[in-house]
C-alpha cells in the first residue's frame, strides 16, 4: 500500500502532537476566585460539584468543575441565603434555607432549584432539618416564630420533597427527627420522634418524648423507657448514632443526665456507665461503630477538662472504660479519632500529669498520644524511628476542615506534632506521616502544615499553616516532597491558608484551598482550585498495586477485629502512576477468622455483665430458664453460658472458641430474688455533743443513677458527718482539722454540698460526698448572719461569696467553682443571681444590696448588673429587702415620707412597678411585709397592720399575674416577731391553704394575748372558712365543745410555732394528705395541750389520729406515715400503711429517747426515716427502715406506663372538690390525681406523676374571682 508524502507528514505531525499532550507535567494547574466571606464549602458526594456560601453577600455559589469556575445559584434569590445544607443520604439533593419563609431545593446537584415556602422561619437554635435515610423526599423542618423573647416552635413535614405544600407536624415541638435517620436503624419508615412540652408545664424539666407513626394525626405515644415501664420527663435531646437512637433526659436540681438507647424507637433501655455519670454539657458522643457507641465523660471541673473514654456493648446500654484522662476542651471536643475505613484503629490524646492538673487549675497539661489497634482494648505509644514517642495535635486544636488524621485513602495517616515526652505547642510542631495506619511514622515536613489526601493516597498535598508563598506535594506516601513557589502557579504574593480539602472519598486529583491575603481592612478571601492531573503520565496497572492488610500483629500477620481481617488493594508507594479512579471508593476485602474470646460479649439479656476487671462475664441476677424447663421433676436445664457473639461479628466458630454455647444449669440452684425480712429495722448511732446544729438530705432526682440516700449533718462541736444509707452508718468527714461552721447544700444541684470553715478554706463535694475537694475563698466568711454562699440555678460553677474584711462585707463571684474570684461590690448586705428560664437575657443578671457611700450605717440601694458589675444600674434606693419567688422579684423600700414602707415588683428584673393595694385597704404606716407564696402565678403578701411585740398580725393580699395590683384575701392573719406568718399552702394540690387569724384584733392592739382561729381556703384565697370539727375523737367519742362552727371548729398550730420550717402539714408527693397538731374548740389552745389530726381529702374532712403532740413524716409518697411523740421520752413510733385509717406501734429502742425531730428525704419517696434527739442524755440518731415490710416489698404497677391511660390495679383516680360544691370543680377545673389504693400492698418507689389529667374546665362562679 502506498501513501503520499503529504499523508505521511500529516500522520507524523499528529503523533508528535499526541506525544506532547501525554508528556508528564511538572506542576499543577491553579485557578483563583475571590469572595467576600466564603463559608460552608462542600462537595456533592462522588462529583466535582462544589457549593460555597458568601455570608457577607448572603449569596451561594456553585462550581461544577471542582472550583475552576463559579456562578451564583440559578433560581435562588441573591442576598436571601441563610444556610445551604446538603442531603446526607442523597448526593443529588441540597436545600437552601432563606432568611424568612421562602426556601429552595435541588435534585440535580444545584443545576436547578425549586422554591417552596414554610409558614414560619427556620429555627436557629438547633439543626433545622431532619433527613430520612432511605427516602430522600421525606424531610422535617423545625421553625421558630419569635416575638420579643418568646418563640413559638413548630415542625413541618413533606413526603414529596416540597413538591406539595408542607404540612404542620406539631406545634410546641422543641425538636423532631425521623426514626429512620440512619440506614442502620431498625425502625419503621413512618416513625417520627419529637421532644415536646410537658402536659401541664412549659419548663424544660417536663419536656417529654413522643413517637408517632401517623404524622401526629393521633396523639403521639410516650415510649416506656424505665425498667418499670414508665416514660421519662425532662427529655433534652434525641439523636441518631449509627445503629442507635439516643435520648438524653435531665431532672430538676441535678446536672446528671440519663441516657436511653433504642434500635427500633419502641424498646428503650437506660444506658449504664458503671461508676461514671453523664452530666449536662459534660459528655460527648463520639464517632461510633456499627456495633458499639463511644462516649467521653467529663471527670473533672470544666475549667480543667479531662475525661474517660467509654465503649458500649452492641445494644448501646452497658458502657465500660477504655482509657482514662482523655484530653478535652471547655467546648466538649475530645482528642479522639477513628482511622477512617479501617475497623478497630483509634487515636486518642491523654493527660499525663492529670493529678497535678486536677489540683492546680493553672497547671499546664502534659499531653501524650496513644493508639489502639483493637477497638480500645489495649493502647500503645506511636513511634518514629522505632524509639521516639510521637504526639499529635488533635480535635481540640483543629486547624483544617474535615477529619484530623485520616481519609478514605487506605492506611495513609498524617498529623502535626512532635517527638518527645509530651505534646508541645502547635507552632513548635512538624508534619508526620504513616502509610501503615499508624504503626510507624516518619517526619514529612518541618513546621505545621495543612494537608489533604488525593487519588486514594497516591498524592499528598500540604501547605504551611502560616503566611507562605509555597505549596508542597508527595507522590510516594510522604517519603519525598516537591516544593513549588506559588508565584510559579501564578499566585501573587503570600497567602494565609484557612482550609484545604478535596472530594469526600479522597479519590480525586483536584483540591480546593481557601486562603486570605492582606490584613485588617485589606484582608481578602480567595478560593483556589488546584488540579494535579498529569503529574504522572499513566494510569496504574495491576502490577502497580499491593495487597495491604489494615492491621497486623507483632509478627506482621493480619490481625482480626469483629471476626475478620481487612485487606485493601492500594497503589505501591513508589509506583509512578495515578490510580485515577475518580469517585470509586476503596473497598476492603474481608476474610473471616476463627472465633476468639474478644468476639464475644456478656449476655445482658440473661443478666450477665462484666466483672470488675472486665475479664469474665458474671451473673448479675436470676438466670432465666427456657419456657417449659425445670418442670415434672427436671433437675437440669440448658441455660445461657453468660456470653453471646457480638452482633455483626463474622468469626467462624469451627475450630475456634464457642463461648456462647448453652451450658447445663441446676434448676434448684438458679438464684432466686431475695425475700423481705417482714420486719421494720432500726439502727442507733451515738455522737458527741449537746445538739445537732443542722442536717440536710441530698435529694436524688427521679431518673438519676444510684440508690443512696445521703444525709449530711453538723454537731455543735463543729464536726461534719455523712451517711450514704439514711443514717444506718455514719462517717466523719475529714476536713484536715478545720472546724465546720456551716453546711451549704447547693440550692439547685442535689449532688453538691459545701462546708464552710472559720478560715478561707471551703470543702465541697460535687458527687454526694463521694469525693471532697477544697478551695480558698477570697475572705473569711462574714459573721453578720448574712448568707455566705449564693448559687446559680443553671451554672454549677458560678458562686457568690459574701465575706468580711476590715469591718466591711464584700461580695465576690467565681465562675470556676471557687478556683478564682472577682470582686463584685463592697459594703453589701446581699448579692444574688436572679436568672430564670423565662427571664430574657438573665444568665449573668445579679442583684446586690449595697450601703450608700460604702457606709454600713447608711441606707441601702438595690443595684443590678449583667457584666459582673463592670457596669451597674441603680434600681431602688432606701431598700429594706428584696426577695425572689417563682417569676417575681419583690422589693420592700421606705416611702419618701420615711414613715412607712412600699412594695415594688418586677418580672423581667429590669422594670419595677409600684404595688397597688385595694382602695378599702388602709394601713396608715406600713411597717413590714412577708412574701408568702407565688406558686399559682400570683404573689401572696402579708402586710403587717400591728407590729407591736407579741401582738403582731396583718392582712394577706393577693396580686394579679404581674404582681402589681393586689386584692384583699384575708385580714387579721397571725404573725410573730421575726416576721413569720401562720400561712401554709397545701403542697401538690392547687388552691388549698391554711391560715390562723387573730379573732380579737382590737384587744390585741391594746396588748392583750391574741386568740387564734384556723381558716382554710379551697380556691386560692377567694373564700376562707373555719374547719369543721372531726365527727369523733380517736377513741370514737364526741368532742366536748358545743355550739355552731364559730364556737366549735378545728384549729391548727402553724408556721410561727414550728421548730423546723421544713416540717410542713403536707407533702407534694402525698396528694390530699395533711397532718397537723391542734385542738377542737372556739380558739387555738396551747401547743402542749394539742392533739394530732389528719385529712385525706385535701382538708375537707379531718380525723383525730392520736392524742397529744406528735411529730410526723410522710414516706413512700404517703403510703407510709410515721408519727412520734414530741417533747417527751419515748421508745416507739406509730406507723400507718393506709393513710392514717389505722396505726401500728413499733419499738425502735430499749431505752427511751427524747426525740427532737423526725425526717426523711425531702421528696418523701423513701421507706426510711431518721429520728434525731438524745438517748440517756447522749446525742443520737435512729434509722427506721420499712423496706423489709412484706406489705412494702414489691413495686406498684405504674399508672404512667404507656397504654395504661392512668389505669392500674394499685391506683385510683381521685378528684378533689370544694366543700361547698357538688361538681368537683376546684380552682376553675376538675383535676384527676393518681392515689395509691389503701389496700394495695406495694411501694410507690420513685416519684410518680400524680396529676393525671384535667378532663374539663368549669364555668366560672363567684368563687373563681
Amino acid at each position: 500500500m502506498h501513501m503520499s508524502m503529504a499523508r505521511i507528514l500529516g500522520i507524523l505531525v499528529a503523533l508528535i502532537a499526541l506525544t506532547v499532550s501525554a508528556k508528564k507535567k511538572d506542576k499543577p494547574s491553579v485557578e483563583e476566585t475571590k469572595f467576600d466571606s466564603p463559608q460552608n464549602l462542600f462537595y456533592f458526594e462522588d462529583s466535582d460539584v462544589v457549593l460555597v456560601t458568601d455570608t457577607s453577600e448572603r449569596t451561594a455559589y456553585r462550581s461544577e468543575d471542582a472550583g475552576v469556575h463559579w456562578a451564583p445559584l440559578e433560581d435562588v434569590k441573591k442576598g436571601e441565603v441563610l444556610e445551604v445544607i446538603n442531603h446526607p443520604w442523597n448526593n443529588q439533593m441540597a436545600i437552601v434555607l432563606g432568611l424568612n419563609k421562602k426556601h429552595w431545593i435541588t435534585r440535580d446537584q444545584g443545576k436547578s432549584w425549586k422554591a417552596f415556602e414554610i409558614p414560619e422561619p427556620p429555627t436557629l437554635a438547633r439543626p433545622p432539618i431532619s433527613f430520612h435515610a432511605t427516602d430522600p423526599e421525606r424531610l422535617i423542618v423545625l421553625t421558630a416564630s419569635c416575638q420579643s423573647f418568646e418563640c413559638k416552635e413548630s415542625a413541618y413535614y413533606t413526603l414529596d420533597g416540597f413538591d406539595s405544600k408542607p404540612k404542620l407536624l406539631l406545634d410546641d415541638a422543641m425538636s423532631c427527627l425521623w426514626a429512620k435517620s440512619t440506614d442502620l436503624l431498625q425502625t419503621d419508615e413512618d416513625d417520627i420522634l419529637c421532644v415536646v412540652q410537658g402536659t401541664f408545664s412549659p419548663w424544660s424539666s417536663d419536656y417529654k418524648l413522643l413517637v408517632s407513626s401517623d404524622f401526629f394525626k393521633t396523639d403521639g405515644v410516650e415510649p416506656a423507657m424505665t425498667e418499670d415501664g414508665r416514660p421519662v420527663s425532662g427529655i433534652m435531646n434525641v439523636a441518631s448514632v449509627k445503629s442507635y437512637l439516643v435520648a438524653a433526659a435531665k431532672s430538676e436540681n441535678t446536672r446528671e443526665l440519663a441516657m436511653f438507647v433504642t434500635a427500633d424507637a419502641k424498646h428503650w433501655h437506660r444506658a449504664e456507665f458503671g461508676e461514671h455519670k453523664l452530666e449536662e454539657d459534660a459528655y460527648t458522643l463520639l464517632e461510633s461503630t456499627n456495633y458499639s457507641m463511644q462516649v467521653d465523660v467529663l471527670t473533672t471541673k470544666p475549667s480543667v477538662p479531662m475525661g474517660v473514654l467509654l465503649t458500649s456493648n452492641s445494644n448501646g446500654t452497658f458502657f465500660t472504660k477504655n482509657i482514662e484522662h482523655t484530653n478535652r476542651n471547655m467546648h466538649g471536643f475530645v482528642d479522639f479519632e477513628k482511622i477512617q475505613n479501617i475497623q478497630g484503629i483509634v487515636m486518642v490524646n491523654t493527660v499525663d500529669n492529670w493529678e497535678e492538673v486536677e489540683k492546680k487549675w493553672l497547671a499546664e497539661k502534659k499531653i501524650r498520644t496513644q493508639i489502639s489497634f483493637d477497638d480500645g482494648r489495649t493502647w500503645q505509644a506511636m513511634k518514629v524511628d522505632s524509639d521516639k514517642d510521637l504526639h499529635l495535635h488533635s480535635v481540640t486544636n483543629q486547624r483544617n476542615m474535615g477529619r484530623i488524621f485520616s481519609s478514605p485513602a487506605p492506611g495513609i495517616v498524617m498529623g502535626v506534632g512532635n517527638t518527645g515526652k509530651h505534646l508541645k505547642a502547635y507552632d513548635e510542631g512538624d508534619l508526620f506521616v504513616s502509610d501503615d495506619a499508624g504503626q510507624t511514622w516518619t517526619k514529612a515536613l518541618s513546621r505545621p502544615h495543612l494537608y489533604e489526601f488525593g487519588d486514594q493516597g497516591a498524592i499528598l498535598v500540604a501547605i504551611e499553616d502560616e503566611e507562605t508563598d509555597e505549596i508542597k506535594w508527595s507522590l510516594n506516601h510522604g517519603k519525598d516532597w516537591t516544593t513549588m513557589e506559588l508565584s510559579d502557579l501564578d499566585i501573587k504574593g503570600k497567602i494565609k491558608p484557612t482550609g484545604l480539602t478535596t472530594t469526600p472519598d479522597s479519590t480525586s486529583l483536584k483540591f480546593l484551598l481557601s486562603a486570605t491575603k492582606g490584613k485588617g481592612n485589606k484582608l481578602q478571601h480567595f478560593v483556589y482550585s488546584i488540579n494535579f492531573e498529569g503529574l504522572h503520565e499513566k494510569q496504574c496497572k495491576k502490577d502497580d498495586f499491593e495487597q495491604w492488610y489494615a492491621r497486623v500483629d507483632e509478627d506482621g500477620e493480619p490481625s482480626c477485629i469483629m471476626g475478620h481481617t481487612q485487606m485493601f488493594r492500594r497503589r505501591k508507594a513508589d509506583a509512578e502512576c495515578f490510580v485515577d479512579e475518580e469517585f470509586k471508593d476503596p473497598v476492603p476485602k474481608m476474610e473471616d477468622c476463627k472465633c476468639k474470646e474478644v468476639d464475644f460479649e456478656c449476655d445482658y439479656e440473661n443478666n450477665f455483665t462484666w466483672d470488675a476487671d472486665k475479664k469474665k462475664c458474671v451473673s448479675s441476677g436470676p438466670i432465666k430458664a427456657p419456657s417449659g424447663a425445670c418442670k415434672d421433676g427436671e433437675k437440669k436445664f440448658m441455660g445461657s453460658s453468660g456470653y453471646r457473639l457480638i452482633p455483626g461479628n463474622t468469626c467462624t466458630k469451627e475450630g475456634g472458641e464457642k463461648l456462647d454455647e448453652p451450658v447445663e444449669r441446676d434448676c434448684d440452684k438458679a438464684p432466686e430474688e431475695s425475700r423481705p425480712s417482714g420486719k421494720i429495722a432500726s439502727e442507733v448511732t451515738h455522737f458527741k455533743g449537746e445538739h445537732f446544729a443542722e442536717y440536710y438530705y441530698l435529694e436524688r432526682c427521679p431518673d438519676c443513677s444510684g440508690t443512696d440516700e445521703t444525709v449530711i449533718m453538723r454537731t455543735d462541736r463543729r464536726d461534719a458527718w455523712l451517711s450514704r444509707n439514711h443514717g444506718i452508718q455514719w462517717e466523719k468527714i475529714d476536713t484536715d482539722g478545720e472546724e465546720v461552721v456551716a453546711i451549704y447544700p447547693h440550692q439547685y444541684l442535689n449532688d453538691a454540698v459545701y462546708l464552710v470553715t472559720p478560715s478561707k478554706t471551703v470543702f465541697y463535694s460535687q458527687n454526694r460526698g463521694d469525693k471532697w475537694h477544697s478551695f480558698d475563698a477570697p475572705e473569711k466568711p462574714n459573721q453578720d448572719h448574712l448568707q455566705i454562699l449564693q448559687f446559680h440555678p443553671t451554672q454549677k460553677d458560678w458562686l457568690i461569696w459574701t465575706g468580711r474584711t476590715n469591718d466591711q462585707t464584700i461580695a465576690h463571684v467565681s465562675r470556676k467553682g471557687g478556683d478564682d474570684w472577682e470582686t463584685l461590690l463592697r459594703s453589701v448586705r446581699k448579692c444574688q443571681f436572679v436568672y430564670r428560664e423565662d427571664r430574657p437575657e438573665s444568665d449573668q443578671l445579679i442583684f446586690c444590696e449595697q450601703y450608700e457611700s460604702e457606709d454600713s450605717a447608711a441606707p441601702i440601694s438595690l443595684f443590678s448588673s449583667d457584666d459582673w458589675f463592670e457596669h451597674k444600674k441603680e434600681l431602688k434606693r432606701d431598700v429594706i429587702n428584696f426577695a425572689t419567688m417563682a417569676e417575681y422579684i419583690v422589693v420592700a423600700l421606705r416611702d419618701s415620707d420615711e414613715k412607712s414602707l412600699k412594695v415594688d415588683t418586677s418580672i423581667d428584673g429590669q422594670m419595677f412597678a409600684d404595688a397597688k393595694f385595694p382602695t378599702n385597704f388602709k394601713v396608715p404606716h406600713q411597717q413590714a411585709y412577708t412574701v408568702l407564696d407565688s406558686s399559682t402565678h400570683a404573689v401572696f403578701l402579708h402586710v403587717t397592720v400591728n407590729n407591736q411585740m407579741d401582738s403582731e398580725y396583718g392582712s394577706i393580699v393577693k396580686s394579679n399575674s404581674n404582681g402589681t395590683s393586689y386584692v384583699l384575701s384575708v385580714g387579721e392573719v397571725n404573725r410573730n416577731s421575726p416576721g413569720y406568718v401562720d400561712f401554709e399552702k397545701m403542697q401538690g394540690l392547687e388552691g388549698v391553704a391554711v391560715v390562723n387569724r387573730v379573732a380579737n384584733p382590737k384587744e390585741a392592739d391594746n396588748g392583750k394575748m391574741k386568740k387564734l382561729k384556723t381558716y382554710i381556703t379551697h380556691n386560692d384565697g377567694a373564700d376562707w372558712a373555719l374547719i369543721p370539727k372531726p365527727e369523733k375523737n380517736v377513741n370514737g367519742k364526741n368532742f366536748k365543745c358545743k355550739g355552731g362552727i364559730d364556737k366549735c371548729s378545728l384549729h391548727l398550730h402553724g408556721y410561727t410555732e414550728r421548730k423546723d420550717p421544713r416540717d410542713t402539714f403536707s407533702s407534694p408527693s402525698a396528694v390530699g394528705l395533711m397532718i397537723a397538731t391542734g385542738n377542737v374548740g372556739q380558739y387555738l389552745g396551747a401547743k402542749k395541750e394539742a392533739d394530732t389530726f389528719a385529712t385525706r381529702d385535701g382538708g375537707v374532712t379531718w380525723t383525730q389520729i392520736a392524742e397529744g403532740n406528735w411529730m410526723w413524716e410522710f414516706g413512700d409518697q404517703g403510703s407510709i406515715l410515721v408519727i412520734v411523740k414530741e417533747d417527751e421520752p419515748t421508745d416507739s413510733v406509730l406507723y400507718s400503711l393506709n393513710e392514717g385509717v389505722s396505726w401500728e406501734r413499733f419499738a425502735f429502742t430499749d431505752s427511751s429517747m427524747q426525740v427532737e425531730d423526725i425526717t426523711t428525704v425531702p421528696s418523701d419517696t423513701s421507706r426510711r426515716f431518721l429520728l434525731w434527739g438524745k438517748i440517756k442524755g447522749e446525742l443520737a440518731s435512729v434509722n427506721l427502715d420499712f423496706t423489709g415490710l412484706e406489705e412494702r416489698s414489691t413495686a406498684c404497677e405504674s399508672p404512667d406506663r404507656p397504654g395504661a391511660e392512668g389505669q392500674s390495679k394499685d391506683y385510683d383516680l381521685w378528684e378533689p372538690k370544694h366543700p361547698l360544691s357538688d361538681d368537683n370543680c376546684l380552682f376553675g377545673h376538675v383535676a384527676q390525681y393518681h392515689r395509691k389504693k389503701l389496700d394495695a400492698n406495694c411501694y410507690n418507689g420513685r416519684a410518680i406523676q400524680h396529676l393525671h389529667s384535667i378532663p374539663r374546665n368549669c364555668t366560672c362562679t363567684r368563687r373563681d374571682f
